[in-house]
């Protein structure tokens, strides 16, 4: 039961958006990770097999019609089996499932590249666009659906950029530098990897001295990930604590 929900139901409520596919039973329990990029791969999949067959069928439909309009119509030169072909290959790429099969295949392609490396889980368009007009219904003032598809795609394209900037780096210890900034006292932590949990403004127990993340931004180098600090009068231990062991 278990392979079926994580080889077949998984990677088909992952084509849905995210609103509809949290609110599933067992969603918390699902991988949406492996679903997202498992979906993707039967899209591309799918999509590939149609368009296979389309094209055989339609190729073989337009060279018949091809051949009885040059029998209806005779010319003097004729044409070459050629220039038949590629008549027939011209009106296939001219049909508009020919195009929309091509858009499921890539689409496929982006779902499985945004869920194997970003972790970003999507569904599919139609499906997404369905969510968003039903959602704009009920809360036109609430749905912004360029603003939102503009955010994941750009999101998408950042993390997929910095997996592949990442791949190529060795994993190296952490860089700690001590600063003093107008009396106050800062550590700048360069890492080579990113820090999932660290997110700006949580606080940092480092020893005994608790600091607050200020800043974060990736450049360039061995240790592409820095993160500043800022040094707190006290602080108190807790569950949102991130607490970090120098080198």
């Amino acid at each position: 039961m278990r392979f079926l929900w994580d080889f077949f139901m998984g990677p088909l409520l992952a084509s849905l958006p995210v609103r509809w596919r949290t609110k599933l039973p067992g969603a918390g329990e699902t991988d949406w990770t492996r679903a997202g990029t498992l979906s993707g791969v039967y899209e591309m999949t799918a999509a590939l097999v149609a368009l296979g067959y389309w094209y055989m069928y339609e190729m073989t439909r337009r060279i018949g019609q091809v051949v009885d309009v040059m029998a209806n119509q005779p010319s003097t030169t004729g044409a070459t089996e050629h220039q038949i072909q590629g008549a027939a290959l011209f009106l296939f790429y001219m049909s508009p499932l020919t195009w929309v099969l091509f858009y499921f295949f890539f689409e496929g392609a982006a779902r499985l590249l945004g869920a194997a490396f970003a972790e970003n889980v999507m569904g599919t368009l139609p499906l997404y666009l369905a969510e968003r007009l039903l959602f704009l219904v009920r809360k036109p003032e609430e749905a912004y659906v360029a603003e939102t598809v503009k955010g994941h795609a750009r999101e998408l394209v950042e993390s997929i950029h910095e997996k592949m900037i990442v791949a190529r780096l060795p994993e190296l210890p952490d860089e700690v530098v001590e600063l003093q900034i107008d009396g106050t006292d800062f550590l700048e932590i360069r890492a080579s990897r990113r820090k999932d949990e660290w997110v700006a403004p949580k606080t940092v127990r480092v020893g005994e001295v608790y600091y607050r993340l200020e800043q974060t931004w990736m450049r360039g180098g061995g240790r592409p990930f820095t993160y500043v600090l800022r040094k707190l009068d006290a602080g108190v231990t807790g569950r949102g604590v991130i607490l970090y062991r120098v080198p």
